[in-house]
């Protein structure tokens, strides 16, 4: 399912970057959008009042991460909110890794006591 992802993502930023809108940087391609894994144990609930819809996440790579080597972690202004979760973050880093232009942003914002209900991603691919 990996590999399937990362075909599916490394075709979207192929038709992306082929497109005449895309020249004009105004098409970003919804890839997938899931759940924010840790925000727990992150900055996140300092912030919280702060993060609207829409709002511009950074992701970073962490391949020397002790726990995952596909880890992406993904901040907020600066400041981390937690890592992309396990199942998903694979093609994600492999993308990252060869150049290709991803973007986050917050899609979702819910007060619920589970964590992983609290934040979606919306991940986008740029040409």
């Amino acid at each position: 399912m990996d590999t399937w992802r990362l075909r599916c993502l490394l075709s979207l930023l192929f038709l992306a970057s082929h497109s005449q809108a895309s020249q004009a940087g105004q098409v970003c391609v919804l890839v997938d959008s899931l759940p924010l894994a840790g925000f727990q144990f992150y900055t996140g609930r300092q912030f919280w009042d702060a993060m609207q819809p829409g709002d511009q996440l950074s992701l970073h790579r962490e391949p020397d991460n002790p726990h995952d080597r596909y880890a992406v972690r993904v901040d907020w202004h600066d400041h981390p909110l937690g890592h992309l979760p396990r199942p998903h973050n694979r093609p994600a880093a492999q993308a990252l890794d060869a150049g290709y232009g991803l973007q986050a942003r917050i899609g979702q914002l819910q007060a619920h006591r589970n964590p992983w209900k609290r934040l979606r991603i919306d991940l986008c691919a740029l040409p």
